[in-house]
């Protein structure tokens, strides 16, 4: 689209300077921020897990001692 004024412009060229500005700020948040591959982070993932205790009580019986408060 060649450049020109807002007020110069038909609905179909508002619409496609529109889109054109939408669908770059789409490709900005659609970039992946964490370059690692898959393999790498979830062993990142399983590295840092976390197992509670046997002995810990469930997330059910957590819930019922906050409800019981």
């Amino acid at each position: 689209m060649t450049t020109q004024n807002l007020a110069d412009m038909t609905l179909d060229d508002l619409q496609a300077f529109v889109d054109t500005a939408i669908d770059r700020r789409i490709q900005e948040i659609l970039k992946p921020q964490d370059e690692r591959d898959v393999k790498t982070i979830n062993a990142a993932i399983r590295k840092l897990r976390w197992t509670p205790p046997p002995d810990a009580p469930s997330n059910l019986e957590l819930i019922h001692e906050d409800r019981d408060r």
